[in-house]
Protein backbone atom coordinates (compact mmCIF):
# COMPACT_ATOMS: atom_id res chain seq x y z
CA UNK A 1 0.00 0.00 0.00
CA UNK A 2 1.09 3.99 -0.91
CA UNK A 3 1.81 6.45 1.84
CA UNK A 4 -1.77 8.29 2.77
CA UNK A 5 -1.09 12.13 2.10
CA UNK A 6 -0.29 14.26 5.04
CA UNK A 7 -0.78 17.38 3.25
CA UNK A 8 -3.17 18.00 -0.12
CA UNK A 9 -2.88 21.94 -1.25
CA UNK A 10 -5.76 22.67 -4.25
CA UNK A 11 -5.44 25.96 -6.46
CA UNK A 12 -3.44 28.15 -3.85
CA UNK A 13 -3.18 31.66 -5.47
CA UNK A 14 -1.70 35.05 -3.56
CA UNK A 15 -1.45 38.43 -5.10
CA UNK A 16 0.63 41.03 -3.78
CA UNK A 17 -1.17 44.47 -5.47
CA UNK A 18 -0.49 43.80 -9.50
CA UNK A 19 1.76 40.80 -8.59
CA UNK A 20 1.04 37.05 -8.67
CA UNK A 21 3.25 35.20 -6.46
CA UNK A 22 1.29 31.81 -6.39
CA UNK A 23 -0.23 31.02 -9.20
CA UNK A 24 -2.96 28.36 -8.58
CA UNK A 25 -0.52 25.60 -6.84
CA UNK A 26 -1.91 22.37 -6.40
CA UNK A 27 0.13 19.56 -4.55
CA UNK A 28 0.39 16.94 -2.37
CA UNK A 29 2.72 15.62 0.11
CA UNK A 30 2.58 12.19 1.27
CA UNK A 31 3.16 11.28 4.69
CA UNK A 32 7.04 10.69 5.40
CA UNK A 33 8.00 12.90 2.36
CA UNK A 34 10.47 15.03 1.94
CA UNK A 35 9.73 17.65 -0.74
CA UNK A 36 12.34 20.64 -1.80
CA UNK A 37 9.95 23.36 -3.44
CA UNK A 38 13.06 24.94 -5.41
CA UNK A 39 13.23 28.11 -7.69
CA UNK A 40 15.15 31.13 -8.32
CA UNK A 41 14.15 33.97 -6.26
CA UNK A 42 10.90 35.79 -6.24
CA UNK A 43 9.37 32.19 -7.96
CA UNK A 44 6.61 32.51 -5.04
CA UNK A 45 8.02 28.86 -2.61
CA UNK A 46 8.65 31.16 0.06
CA UNK A 47 4.77 32.69 0.04
CA UNK A 48 3.55 29.28 -0.72
CA UNK A 49 5.07 28.20 2.55
CA UNK A 50 4.11 31.04 4.57
CA UNK A 51 0.95 29.79 3.12
CA UNK A 52 0.98 26.42 4.42
CA UNK A 53 2.14 27.85 7.93
CA UNK A 54 -0.73 30.17 8.27
CA UNK A 55 1.60 33.12 8.16
CA UNK A 56 -0.16 34.29 4.86
CA UNK A 57 -3.88 33.88 4.21
CA UNK A 58 -4.55 32.99 0.09
CA UNK A 59 -6.87 34.44 -2.02
CA UNK A 60 -8.29 31.24 -3.74
CA UNK A 61 -7.44 27.34 -2.90
CA UNK A 62 -7.85 24.67 -0.19
CA UNK A 63 -5.45 23.29 1.99
CA UNK A 64 -5.67 20.08 4.11
CA UNK A 65 -4.07 18.48 6.35
CA UNK A 66 -5.05 14.64 7.15
CA UNK A 67 -8.23 15.81 5.10
CA UNK A 68 -9.19 18.20 7.39
CA UNK A 69 -9.23 22.12 6.03
CA UNK A 70 -7.06 24.33 7.55
CA UNK A 71 -7.11 27.86 6.36
CA UNK A 72 -9.48 28.47 9.41
CA UNK A 73 -7.38 27.19 11.70
CA UNK A 74 -4.76 30.09 13.37
CA UNK A 75 -0.93 29.25 13.09
CA UNK A 76 -0.18 28.59 16.61
CA UNK A 77 -2.93 25.51 16.54
CA UNK A 78 -1.81 24.16 13.24
CA UNK A 79 0.07 21.00 13.45
CA UNK A 80 3.27 22.34 12.24
CA UNK A 81 6.33 24.23 13.07
CA UNK A 82 8.85 26.75 10.78
CA UNK A 83 12.55 26.48 10.52
CA UNK A 84 13.67 29.78 9.48
CA UNK A 85 17.51 30.90 7.73
CA UNK A 86 17.84 32.88 11.10
CA UNK A 87 17.38 30.60 14.15
CA UNK A 88 16.23 32.97 15.93
CA UNK A 89 16.88 31.52 19.39
CA UNK A 90 16.22 33.62 22.33
CA UNK A 91 19.17 34.86 23.17
CA UNK A 92 19.35 35.53 26.95
CA UNK A 93 18.23 31.55 27.14
CA UNK A 94 19.92 27.92 27.41
CA UNK A 95 19.91 26.00 25.03
CA UNK A 96 17.56 23.95 27.29
CA UNK A 97 15.37 26.92 28.15
CA UNK A 98 15.44 27.42 24.08
CA UNK A 99 14.10 23.66 23.45
CA UNK A 100 11.70 23.29 26.48
CA UNK A 101 10.45 26.91 25.72
CA UNK A 102 7.23 25.60 23.97
CA UNK A 103 6.48 22.75 26.01
CA UNK A 104 6.76 25.18 29.16
CA UNK A 105 3.99 27.12 27.51
CA UNK A 106 2.17 24.01 27.68
CA UNK A 107 2.66 23.41 31.09
CA UNK A 108 3.88 19.97 30.51
CA UNK A 109 5.40 18.25 33.51
CA UNK A 110 8.66 19.28 34.32
CA UNK A 111 10.20 15.88 34.62
CA UNK A 112 8.27 15.06 30.96
CA UNK A 113 10.36 17.97 30.06
CA UNK A 114 13.67 17.42 30.59
CA UNK A 115 13.11 13.87 28.93
CA UNK A 116 12.07 15.62 25.69
CA UNK A 117 14.79 18.28 25.64
CA UNK A 118 17.18 14.95 26.18
CA UNK A 119 16.05 12.63 23.56
CA UNK A 120 16.24 15.88 21.26
CA UNK A 121 19.85 16.85 21.82
CA UNK A 122 20.82 13.53 21.01
CA UNK A 123 19.32 13.68 17.98
CA UNK A 124 20.90 16.26 16.61
CA UNK A 125 23.95 14.87 18.15
CA UNK A 126 24.36 17.85 20.46
CA UNK A 127 24.10 16.21 23.89
CA UNK A 128 26.32 18.37 26.64
CA UNK A 129 25.25 21.44 25.25
CA UNK A 130 22.11 22.36 27.79
CA UNK A 131 23.70 25.06 29.77
CA UNK A 132 25.47 27.10 27.25
CA UNK A 133 24.02 30.21 25.52
CA UNK A 134 22.92 30.79 21.91
CA UNK A 135 26.19 33.29 21.34
CA UNK A 136 28.51 29.67 22.53
CA UNK A 137 27.57 28.28 19.65
CA UNK A 138 28.47 27.65 15.23
CA UNK A 139 26.24 28.53 13.05
CA UNK A 140 26.04 24.54 12.18
CA UNK A 141 25.09 24.18 15.81
CA UNK A 142 22.66 27.05 16.16
CA UNK A 143 20.27 25.64 13.13
CA UNK A 144 20.42 22.42 15.22
CA UNK A 145 19.16 23.77 17.99
CA UNK A 146 16.58 25.57 15.88
CA UNK A 147 15.59 22.26 14.25
CA UNK A 148 15.40 20.47 17.73
CA UNK A 149 13.20 23.30 19.15
CA UNK A 150 10.74 22.31 16.48
CA UNK A 151 10.87 18.77 16.62
CA UNK A 152 10.13 18.40 20.24
CA UNK A 153 6.61 19.65 19.42
CA UNK A 154 6.05 16.43 17.42
CA UNK A 155 4.74 18.93 14.62
CA UNK A 156 2.85 16.63 11.62
CA UNK A 157 4.90 18.61 9.04
CA UNK A 158 8.10 20.75 9.48
CA UNK A 159 8.34 23.96 7.17
CA UNK A 160 11.76 24.39 6.61
CA UNK A 161 12.45 28.46 4.67
CA UNK A 162 16.12 28.07 3.63
CA UNK A 163 17.57 26.47 6.73
CA UNK A 164 20.89 26.15 5.43
CA UNK A 165 21.60 29.16 3.62
CA UNK A 166 23.29 30.81 6.22
CA UNK A 167 25.79 28.50 6.53
CA UNK A 168 29.47 27.79 5.02
CA UNK A 169 29.51 25.42 2.38
CA UNK A 170 31.36 22.45 4.07
CA UNK A 171 29.39 23.00 7.27
CA UNK A 172 25.74 23.05 4.65
CA UNK A 173 26.63 19.95 2.49
CA UNK A 174 26.99 18.29 6.00
CA UNK A 175 24.30 19.29 7.28
CA UNK A 176 22.17 18.00 4.18
CA UNK A 177 22.99 14.69 5.04
CA UNK A 178 22.34 15.09 8.79
CA UNK A 179 18.82 16.52 8.02
CA UNK A 180 17.42 13.95 5.33
CA UNK A 181 19.10 11.27 8.57
CA UNK A 182 17.02 13.03 10.69
CA UNK A 183 13.81 13.24 8.77
CA UNK A 184 14.08 9.43 7.90
CA UNK A 185 14.19 8.59 11.40
CA UNK A 186 11.51 10.25 12.78
CA UNK A 187 9.62 9.90 9.54
CA UNK A 188 7.70 13.49 9.63
CA UNK A 189 7.14 15.08 6.36
CA UNK A 190 9.24 17.53 5.47
CA UNK A 191 8.18 21.19 3.15
CA UNK A 192 11.66 22.47 2.28
CA UNK A 193 12.36 25.44 0.30
CA UNK A 194 15.59 26.14 -1.21
CA UNK A 195 16.95 28.03 -3.80
CA UNK A 196 19.91 25.56 -4.65
CA UNK A 197 19.76 22.92 -6.87
CA UNK A 198 22.34 20.47 -5.59
CA UNK A 199 20.89 21.00 -1.94
CA UNK A 200 17.36 19.62 -3.63
CA UNK A 201 19.09 16.92 -5.45
CA UNK A 202 20.68 15.59 -2.60
CA UNK A 203 18.01 15.87 0.15
CA UNK A 204 14.39 14.74 -1.18
CA UNK A 205 12.04 12.44 -2.24
CA UNK A 206 10.55 14.82 -4.51
CA UNK A 207 11.18 18.55 -5.97
CA UNK A 208 8.71 21.08 -7.49
CA UNK A 209 10.30 23.02 -9.55
CA UNK A 210 8.51 26.71 -9.21
CA UNK A 211 8.84 30.03 -11.63
CA UNK A 212 6.84 33.16 -11.66
CA UNK A 213 4.06 31.62 -9.22
CA UNK A 214 3.41 28.33 -10.79
CA UNK A 215 4.83 24.47 -10.69
CA UNK A 216 7.24 24.09 -13.31
CA UNK A 217 7.48 20.28 -12.74
CA UNK A 218 6.90 18.11 -9.98
CA UNK A 219 9.42 15.18 -9.80
CA UNK A 220 11.60 12.79 -8.47
CA UNK A 221 15.17 14.16 -8.18
CA UNK A 222 16.78 11.56 -10.74
CA UNK A 223 13.78 12.45 -13.61
CA UNK A 224 14.04 15.84 -12.98
CA UNK A 225 17.58 16.07 -13.29
CA UNK A 226 17.48 13.56 -16.83
CA UNK A 227 14.52 14.21 -17.88
CA UNK A 228 13.50 18.23 -17.61
CA UNK A 229 9.94 18.76 -19.47
CA UNK A 230 10.74 22.39 -20.13
CA UNK A 231 13.90 24.92 -21.33
CA UNK A 232 13.49 26.69 -17.69
CA UNK A 233 13.64 23.10 -15.92
CA UNK A 234 16.69 22.10 -18.03
CA UNK A 235 18.03 25.85 -17.62
CA UNK A 236 17.43 25.31 -13.83
CA UNK A 237 18.66 21.69 -12.55
CA UNK A 238 22.28 20.95 -13.45
CA UNK A 239 23.97 22.31 -16.49
CA UNK A 240 23.05 21.71 -20.43
CA UNK A 241 23.82 23.08 -23.97
CA UNK A 242 20.50 24.48 -24.91
CA UNK A 243 20.03 25.60 -28.76
CA UNK A 244 17.00 26.48 -30.84
CA UNK A 245 16.00 24.59 -33.84
CA UNK A 246 13.76 23.87 -36.48
CA UNK A 247 12.34 20.33 -37.22
CA UNK A 248 13.27 19.56 -40.98
CA UNK A 249 12.64 15.67 -40.80
CA UNK A 250 9.99 13.76 -38.67
CA UNK A 251 10.25 10.00 -37.79
CA UNK A 252 8.39 7.68 -35.64
CA UNK A 253 11.63 7.12 -32.99
CA UNK A 254 13.40 10.33 -34.18
CA UNK A 255 13.14 13.96 -35.41
CA UNK A 256 16.31 16.09 -37.21
CA UNK A 257 16.37 19.01 -36.33
CA UNK A 258 18.62 22.38 -38.05
CA UNK A 259 20.01 24.42 -35.25
CA UNK A 260 21.91 27.09 -37.08
CA UNK A 261 22.70 25.14 -40.24
CA UNK A 262 24.01 21.87 -38.37
CA UNK A 263 21.32 19.04 -38.61
CA UNK A 264 21.50 16.54 -35.43
CA UNK A 265 19.39 13.33 -34.63
CA UNK A 266 17.78 13.61 -31.37
CA UNK A 267 14.47 12.24 -29.51
CA UNK A 268 10.97 11.73 -30.97
CA UNK A 269 8.43 14.36 -29.69
CA UNK A 270 4.94 12.99 -29.83
CA UNK A 271 3.10 15.63 -31.69
CA UNK A 272 5.80 17.37 -33.40
CA UNK A 273 5.69 18.95 -37.33
CA UNK A 274 8.38 19.65 -39.95
CA UNK A 275 8.82 23.23 -39.93
CA UNK A 276 8.42 23.72 -35.81
CA UNK A 277 10.51 25.17 -33.84
CA UNK A 278 12.00 23.40 -30.88
CA UNK A 279 14.67 23.97 -28.27
CA UNK A 280 17.28 20.97 -27.81
CA UNK A 281 18.88 20.22 -24.75
CA UNK A 282 21.94 18.28 -24.28
CA UNK A 283 23.64 17.32 -20.83
CA UNK A 284 27.53 18.39 -20.28
CA UNK A 285 28.12 14.80 -19.34
CA UNK A 286 26.39 13.52 -22.37
CA UNK A 287 28.80 15.24 -24.66
CA UNK A 288 31.99 13.27 -25.48
CA UNK A 289 35.40 14.32 -26.85
CA UNK A 290 36.18 11.78 -29.46
CA UNK A 291 39.40 9.74 -29.74
CA UNK A 292 40.50 8.53 -33.75
CA UNK A 293 37.89 6.50 -34.65
CA UNK A 294 35.42 6.92 -32.13
CA UNK A 295 32.44 8.10 -34.01
CA UNK A 296 30.38 5.29 -34.96
CA UNK A 297 28.18 4.67 -31.74
CA UNK A 298 27.46 8.15 -31.92
CA UNK A 299 24.10 9.79 -33.72
CA UNK A 300 25.72 13.15 -34.09
CA UNK A 301 29.15 14.59 -35.00
CA UNK A 302 30.86 17.34 -35.11
CA UNK A 303 33.80 19.39 -35.06
CA UNK A 304 34.67 22.46 -33.39
CA UNK A 305 37.75 24.48 -31.78
CA UNK A 306 38.32 24.58 -28.45
CA UNK A 307 38.03 28.07 -27.29
CA UNK A 308 38.44 27.68 -23.04
CA UNK A 309 39.02 25.53 -20.64
CA UNK A 310 38.13 25.44 -17.17
CA UNK A 311 39.54 23.83 -14.38
CA UNK A 312 37.29 22.34 -11.43
CA UNK A 313 40.14 19.60 -10.01
CA UNK A 314 38.78 15.95 -11.21
CA UNK A 315 37.20 17.73 -14.13
CA UNK A 316 37.61 20.20 -16.60
CA UNK A 317 34.95 21.97 -19.00
CA UNK A 318 35.88 22.82 -22.16
CA UNK A 319 34.04 25.20 -24.28
CA UNK A 320 34.04 24.54 -27.76
CA UNK A 321 32.94 26.89 -30.71
CA UNK A 322 31.56 24.49 -33.68
CA UNK A 323 30.63 27.78 -35.89
CA UNK A 324 27.28 28.60 -36.79
CA UNK A 325 27.05 30.36 -33.95
CA UNK A 326 26.93 27.24 -31.69
CA UNK A 327 28.95 27.08 -28.55
CA UNK A 328 28.81 23.75 -26.52
CA UNK A 329 29.92 23.32 -23.14
CA UNK A 330 31.73 19.55 -22.42
CA UNK A 331 32.94 18.41 -19.67
CA UNK A 332 35.80 15.77 -19.04
CA UNK A 333 36.74 14.06 -16.50
CA UNK A 334 40.81 14.16 -15.48
CA UNK A 335 42.31 11.16 -14.57
CA UNK A 336 45.83 12.05 -13.08
CA UNK A 337 47.97 14.77 -11.88
CA UNK A 338 49.96 14.89 -15.45
CA UNK A 339 46.35 15.77 -17.22
CA UNK A 340 46.09 18.40 -15.49
CA UNK A 341 49.08 20.24 -15.60
CA UNK A 342 48.45 20.01 -19.25
CA UNK A 343 44.62 21.25 -20.10
CA UNK A 344 46.16 25.07 -21.03
CA UNK A 345 47.76 23.36 -24.20
CA UNK A 346 44.61 22.06 -25.74
CA UNK A 347 43.06 25.79 -26.65
CA UNK A 348 42.88 26.18 -29.96
CA UNK A 349 42.82 22.67 -30.84
CA UNK A 350 40.60 21.40 -33.04
CA UNK A 351 38.30 18.26 -31.37
CA UNK A 352 35.58 16.07 -32.35
CA UNK A 353 32.48 15.77 -30.53
CA UNK A 354 29.64 13.10 -30.22
CA UNK A 355 26.49 12.80 -28.56
CA UNK A 356 23.35 10.39 -29.26
CA UNK A 357 19.94 10.95 -29.93
CA UNK A 358 19.04 8.99 -26.83
CA UNK A 359 20.51 11.95 -24.17
CA UNK A 360 18.98 14.59 -25.64
CA UNK A 361 15.55 16.68 -24.19
CA UNK A 362 13.78 18.55 -26.53
CA UNK A 363 10.63 20.98 -26.09
CA UNK A 364 8.08 22.12 -28.13
CA UNK A 365 7.90 25.78 -26.87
Amino acid sequence: MGRSSALVLKGITKTFGSVTAVDSVSLEAKDGEFISLLGPSGCGKTTLLRIISGFEIPDAGEILLDGREILSVPVHKRPMNMVFQRYALFPHMTIYENIAFSQALKKRPKQEIQGRVKEMLKLVQLEGYEDRKPSQLSGGQSQRIALARALINEPRVLLLDEPLGALDLKIRKQMQIELKNIQDKLGITFIYVTHDQEEALVMSDRIVLMNHGKVIQDDEPARIYHHPKSRFAATFIGENNIFDGTVVGVRADRLQIDCGGCLFSVKAVEGAQKGERVCLAIRLDKMKVLESGAAGSFDNVLSGKIEEVVFYGSIIKLYVSAGQGLRFLVEERLEDEKESDGIAETIGETVRLGFKARDTEVFRE
